[in-house]
């Protein structure tokens, strides 16, 4: 802001490998959001270097920016970002309308993976008419649709309650084992647990990153 300036990001060195699940913690101000928008391609580092699958993100224009999220990245985000007025149907192929997919194949390949989270029956119904997981099902299936090399999510049990947390941490995990690499910033301890390796920020630098022993979610114990 004029001549002042935040240094958020302090000399990371980090690296995710395909097939990996991530998660990301820290407090408020650690630097977790930047951190995850300048891997959403969101926002640019002043410094540095960010290569996305052999690609080097740099001195992108917006257009440029747009096509390189919307053909390696997919978004989960904590309040869903679902479009009120459209069905479960149009929300989840909305990023193949971008990528000038036909209509028809749009409308396949969105029932696919509504069926794929378990919403197939809901296909028609607009994002007032679902419960919050599975608005959370809907934005995964949209986040798959286009078939991207990563998915970034924000928070994305955030807004639920503990057994639907668990549910969409289950479906998530299923996805990773396709082979799906996935990074979740998340500031729940249990939720961090479900994932393969914990990246721990604080003041702009990573203090930790380590390899966990991954729990499954298990649901059923909820219920």
């Amino acid at each position: 802001m004029g001549k002042n300036s935040l240094h958020v990001l302090k000399g990371i060195n980090f690296s995710v490998s395909e097939g990996e699940m991530v998660s990301i913690m820290g407090s408020s101000g650690s630097g977790k959001s930047t951190l995850l928008n300048i891997l959403g391609i969101l926002d640019e580092a002043d410094e540095g270097t960010y290569t996305l699958d052999g690609t080097m993100i740099k001195n992108l224009n917006e257009k440029v920016a747009a096509r390189y999220r919307n053909k390696f990245l997919g978004f989960i985000f904590q309040s869903f970002n679902l479009i009120n007025y459209k069905s479960a149907l149009d929300n989840v192929a909305m990023p193949l309308y971008y990528q000038g997919v036909k209509r028809n194949v749009r409308t396949d390949k969105a029932m696919h993976y509504l069926e794929k989270v378990g919403l197939a029956d809901w296909a028609s119904h607009l994002p007032n008419e679902l419960s919050g997981g599975q608005k959370q099902r809907v934005a995964i299936a949209r986040a798959l649709a286009s078939d991207p090399k990563v998915l970034l999510a924000d928070e994305p049990t955030g807004a639920l309650d503990t057994k639907t947390s668990y549910e969409v941490m289950e479906l998530i995990q299923g996805i990773n084992d396709e082979g799906k690499t996935i990074l979740i910033v998340t500031h729940e301890d249990d939720i961090a647990h479900m994932t393969k390796r914990i990246v721990n920020l604080k003041d702009g630098l990573i203090i930790d990153d380590s390899v966990v022993s991954q729990v499954r979610a298990k649901t059923e114990s909820y219920v």
